[in-house]
């Protein structure tokens, strides 16, 4: 068996780095072992390269955009808020700076800042590039791990903080759901959370690649409105995307359910309101083609397909529209339906819904109830929550909690002897 580690830490994601540095501040012996060279890839492109850390708020509203099992979450927030973590990089050299939405970014808009300022955070920690096969147990105890290479590593505790699986380049291949139900854990059907949406619908293949600021979408699955959001969005080549779009997807529950979503175009006019607009810009346009008139209240490339999802001819004079043409177009503006046919693979989605049942983890410690030494932390949970910087900071904090508690456990069965 190869050394005795305090705590080993598998992953070097937001969530593992933040355990190992935290474990070390508790004068833990700490090893950090990763399959990728890099630490912390997947930061390199969250928030587009960016990488959106927290979102400048309190922990109330955190686990206000936690669609799953926020309660869980309350403690370990509460102990590393996010103005905590705005502290964190701070304190290591990291300007920061806060954009609409509450989001906050490296003033560099660099995501590689906010990987160093983690990686310099866990330097302490003695590194390993393996892939780890399986977990050590005997007798309900973590007694440490066992690599692919056939070797055999003692850990006192250990923190699987793997990922889910979203863009396994990155590293996230759905390891750590393996070393939990090794470990007598049940975990919830992991799947896209926070992911493009797939549409057969004409009208997004006609709009592809324009983008869509201040509209509301509706979402609906089997009849029944599950959530409604504002802001922006994007059609593409096959269906819909953007902010909004990513958020409302998380609350499609169901794989086999009948999805849909409802867009508002102008949602700061009331019905009132829009029908005047329309009366006021045929009277001013009205040898205008209705396509081409539908380009004072929509983009250039959306206008015509819209018209026509309306079931008026674009062509047609503004001035010739009947009163029910008119109608049509003033309900497609508030409330235009598109068949929502799947989420995109979740490889591609930004986080994993599913992971370890929070039920059998502790939720201040993030030690597993089945396993003594056993900790959990990050995505590989099941807990996942909208954009803006929330998962960030989930992963930093859960991180922190299992890094302090292993280390304290650990600490404490070295000065009484006890050996895994």
């Amino acid at each position: 068996m190869t050394g005795l580690y305090d705590v080993a830490v598998i992953g070097a994601g937001p969530a593992g780095l933040m355990a190992a540095g935290r474990a070390l501040e508790e004068g833990a012996s700490v090893l950090l072992l990763d399959k990728l060279a890099v630490p912390g890839k997947k930061l390199y492109i969250t928030g587009k390269g960016r990488c959106n850390v927290t979102n400048d708020t309190d922990v109330r509203t955190v686990l206000d955009n936690v669609p799953r099992n926020p309660k869980f979450l309350y403690s370990a927030l509460s102990a590393f808020t996010p103005a905590d973590a705005k502290a964190f990089f701070l304190s290591r050299g990291i300007p920061l700076k806060t954009e609409r939405g509450r989001r906050v970014f490296p003033v560099s808009d660099k995501a590689a800042d906010i990987a160093r300022g983690l990686a310099d955070y866990a330097a302490g920690a003695e590194k390993k590039i393996a892939r780890v096969k399986a977990l050590r147990i005997r007798e309900g105890r973590i007694k440490g791990l066992t690599t692919g290479e056939k070797e055999e590593i003692g850990a006192r505790t250990v923190i699987v903080a793997t990922g889910g699986l979203s863009y396994p380049a990155t590293g996230s291949t759905g390891d750590g759901y393996r070393f939990a139900e090794d470990a007598g854990h049940a975990i919830r059907e992991p799947g896209a959370s926070l992911s493009a949406l797939v549409s057969d619908e004409g009208l997004c293949r006609a709009a592809m690649g324009v983008s869509l600021r201040n509209v509301s979408v509706r979402f609906f699955e089997d009849g029944k409105k599950v959530f409604e959001e504002f802001g922006e969005m994007l059609f593409t080549h096959f269906g819909v995307s953007g902010p909004v779009i990513l958020s409302g997807s998380a609350h499609f529950e169901r794989a086999a359910s009948e999805k849909r979503i409802e867009i508002d175009f102008k949602p700061a006019l009331d019905d009132g309101t829009l029908d005047r607009r329309l009366l006021r810009e045929i009277a001013e346009g009205g040898e205008k083609e209705t396509g081409n008139l539908a380009r004072s209240l929509l983009p250039q490339s959306l206008a015509r397909p819209f018209v026509a999802r309306c079931g008026v001819d674009p062509r047609k004079k503004a001035r010739d529209l009947t009163r029910g043409e008119r109608q049509a177009l003033a309900k497609g503006l508030k409330g235009t339906s598109l068949r929502i046919t799947g989420l995109r693979p979740v490889e591609e989605a930004i986080v994993t819904r599913g992971g370890v049942d929070v039920r059998e983890v502790d939720p201040r410690t993030m030690a597993s109830k089945l396993v003594k030494g056993l900790y959990f932390a990050g995505e590989v949970l099941d807990v996942d929550a909208y954009t803006g910087g929330y998962n960030m900071q989930i992963a930093m904090a859960t991180g922190r909690a299992a890094g302090r508690a292993a280390a304290v456990l650990a600490k404490t069965e070295r000065e009484e002897g006890m050996n895994p």
